[in-house]
């Protein structure tokens, strides 16, 4: 499985952005996708997760209602739609995928995407 994260940028609070994730190698109902962030000095953390077959989203508590993880399965690729955003959004996000799991636990994803910078300004 590969993956590569795009999307980053620069915006102000109460803004959007729209995160991909391209995606090979991920192409069955047992692949799982998901984006974690991590902050500058601290530890990554898990955003959202879905089935590759656009089943069973699930959210931390921190982004349900801002953020909507999704698939769209022709187009190999997964997106994280991030409104409302916060200054606490500001983070690197990546995305990872993991077959046959629905952890929220970083070591429990075996296939990283490179991050992709996001920045909220207050």
């Amino acid at each position: 499985v590969q993956l590569q994260a795009s999307g980053g940028g620069l915006v102000q609070a109460g803004g959007s952005l729209r995160l991909s994730c391209a995606a090979s190698g991920c192409t069955s109902s047992l692949c799982v996708m998901a984006w974690f962030r991590q902050a500058p000095g601290k530890e990554r953390e898990f955003v959202a997760r879905i089935r590759w077959n656009g089943r069973d989203p699930y959210y931390a508590d921190s982004v349900k209602g801002r953020f909507t993880i999704s698939s769209d399965n022709a187009k190999n690729t997964a997106y994280l739609q991030m409104n409302s955003l916060k200054p606490d959004d500001t983070a690197v996000y990546f995305c990872a995928a993991a077959f046959s799991t629905f952890s929220i636990v970083p070591p429990n994803y075996a296939y990283w995407g490179q991050g992709t910078e996001v920045t909220v300004s207050s």
